[in-house]
């Protein structure tokens, strides 16, 4: 492990110590201190974040990067606002998860506490620099941010604002830190410093979930990629089937909400496709599309079978008609990456079917899959959403950052009787 990452973390480590016992006033004041100043430093974020858009031009960037990279006046007042709303979130700190009095006459307690010291691994998107600061901190935890190259000329400015922020209200500054991304081996040594650092959370594309995973020491909570899809059903009303793939799909096509495939029923087929197909096209959307699709319009491209296992990230959607509510489910059951998925219906019937058969973090009846998001939850800046099962699952915000303890409390109780080493069961 590099010296940077070992004592970055050992600073973390000491600095989550102070945070664990400041009251939430101290957090709240931080968190606003934070806003404020990112507000204040938008001149400054904005001129790092223009040399690191202009270098990632230079380098060819896909245009669907860049649009997670580049910043504005605009984004940069919504990732200051999500600091702000953090702030007015209820503290999960010392919330009781469950209590009872025992025969004995214990009382036990289990308590959401801190994790201690979360490490962020992260591609090309500045904001979460912020959502993940503030989230952690105000869960009563470090952070070490790790983003990508292409964008450690905001990620810097933007930490450095928040460290500032935050001592000036009295709280240790190495509570926020940004980790070098000039070496490559600052990511690995993250994700192996065990006893360090209490957990991983990898963000970005496939590429980096799949090597977090697969290489970590450190727990990690993985978060998926999103290929998400929006299934119009026989019973559907057309129009609004059209609104919610055009904003699950156009909205955003650059972030893991966005709608990626669209299913279609047979029976709702001739007069679906001719209206989707041409609002998609217009809109500057790439249809991938089965037979079916390609039999309605000259325009729509054939569809791989990679085609339905990709996550775009950009103008394109990979479309199909099938026969039944049942082959939509097994379609998705197939390629989905466990993200979000949505069905359009009036059928009470097929609603319930659909959400109990579809295995996935969200799952949307008559909305757009751009709802996921923590945010739009009421949960404030999110860290990520977790498409795995363990601990933490969709769209991760305080709670999901903290763990539990129980707390025991007696009156001298001991535990009486003799054991016999013999005797069956547990003891």
């Amino acid at each position: 492990m590099s010296n940077e990452v070992a004592q970055a973390a050992s600073r973390a480590r000491e600095a989550s110590l102070i945070l664990a016992q400041a009251t939430r006033a101290t957090k709240d004041a931080a968190l606003l201190a934070m806003a404020d100043a990112l507000v204040a430093a938008t001149p400054q974020i904005l001129a790092a974040n223009a040399a690191d858009v202009a270098a990632a031009l230079a380098d060819g960037t896909p245009e669907h990067m860049i649009d997670r990279l580049k910043l504005d006046e605009s984004r940069v007042a919504d990732f200051a606002q999500g600091v702000c709303d953090v702030a007015n979130l209820p503290d999960p700190v010392g919330e009781v998860v469950r209590g009872s009095t025992l025969p004995n006459g214990l009382a036990l307690q289990q308590l959401r506490v801190p994790m201690g010291v979360i490490g962020m691994i992260y591609e090309g998107r500045p904001n979460v620099t912020a959502d993940a600061a503030a989230i952690c901190l105000k869960a009563g935890s470090a952070s070490l941010l790790r983003g990508s190259k292409s964008a450690q000329n905001s990620n810097r400015v933007i930490a450095e604002t928040m460290r500032e922020a935050i001592a000036s209200v009295g709280l240790p500054a190495d509570l926020i830190q940004a980790i070098s991304a000039d070496r490559r081996e600052t990511s690995t040594d993250l994700m192996t410093a065990r006893g360090l650092v209490d957990l991983v959370i990898p963000r970005g594309g496939a590429g980096l979930i799949q090597a977090v995973v697969e290489n970590a020491t450190v727990p990690v909570i993985e978060t998926g990629t999103g290929n998400v899809h929006v299934y119009v059903d026989a019973d559907a009303d057309l129009e609004m089937a059209l609104n919610i793939v055009m904003n699950s799909k156009t909205h955003r096509n650059s972030v893991c909400n966005s709608a990626e495939s669209l299913i279609v029923h047979r029976d709702v087929a001739d007069e679906f496709l001719p209206l989707v197909i041409s609002a998609l096209i217009d809109a500057g959307v790439t249809i991938h599309g089965d037979k079916t699709f390609m039999a309605a319009d000259e325009r729509v491209v054939p569809a791989t079978e990679e085609d339905y296992e990709t996550e775009y990230l950009s103008a394109d959607i990979a479309a199909v008609v099938v026969d039944s509510l049942d082959e939509a489910i097994a379609h998705i059951r197939t390629y989905s990456s466990g993200h979000t998925e949505a069905i359009v219906t009036k059928s009470l019937d097929a609603a319930r079917r659909f959400t109990v058969a579809v295995d996935s973090a969200a799952v949307m009846v008559n909305a757009s899959t751009r709802f996921t998001d923590g945010g739009e939850f009421g949960f404030g800046a999110e860290i990520g959403i977790s498409t795995q099962k363990l601990h933490a699952r969709g769209p991760m915000g305080l709670q999901e950052m903290t763990t539990t303890k129980y707390i025991v409390t007696g009156s001298g109780q001991v535990r009486g009787g003799v054991v016999d080493p013999n005797a069956p069961g547990c003891v």
